[in-house]
């Protein structure tokens, strides 16, 4: 593994953590409008997704030590996929970058992705012409472009691009 050496910076992470904002109590993740019960999208504490079987655990909230705990595993899961998938060396604002894409499109779409075949090889045939227009198609909600999205995808671009950490 090439970026093993890699873990999300500092500055990544106090960024991510501005994106997401700290919620105690459950909401949905497409409205941030409080919920009582279980849907798809409910999150908790920095953008951390229920599944429905968790749903008990999470109902009534919980603390700042246990959001920060769950961030980590978010985290953890982002910077284990890219250990795993990215072939070719990235830097520190490069990998900073793919985390906070990673952590809001999750692992499953980020391995079958145009953005990691582009990274893993810039001539790789994709829908996009390079690897910004891949990066920046992360722009949509049910379908729908987000303007939210939109926002987080040029954030990215710019840590990734620039190393220009800055919350739109």
């Amino acid at each position: 593994m090439i970026n093993d050496h890699l873990s999300l910076s500092q500055q990544g992470l106090a960024l991510l953590k501005s994106i997401e904002t700290l919620r105690l109590k459950p909401y949905d993740d497409q409205t941030g409008q409080p919920i009582a019960e279980w849907m798809p999208g409910a999150s908790i504490g920095y953008g951390y997704l229920i599944a429905e079987v968790d749903w008990p655990k999470f109902a009534n909230g919980i603390d700042k030590s246990r959001a920060a705990a769950l961030l980590e595993k978010s985290t953890t899961s982002a910077k284990y996929a890219i250990h795993h998938a990215v072939v070719v060396p990235l830097t520190q604002q490069e990998f900073d970058a793919l985390v906070l894409l990673v952590f809001n499109i999750g692992v499953g779409a980020f391995r079958k992705s145009s953005v990691l075949k582009l990274i893993n090889d810039p001539r790789a045939v994709t829908d996009y012409p390079n690897l910004e227009s891949a990066w920046k198609a992360w722009n949509k909600s049910q379908g729908e472009i987000n303007e939210g999205l939109e926002n987080r995808r040029d954030c990215e671009w710019k840590i990734w691009q620039r190393g220009i950490y800055q919350r739109w």
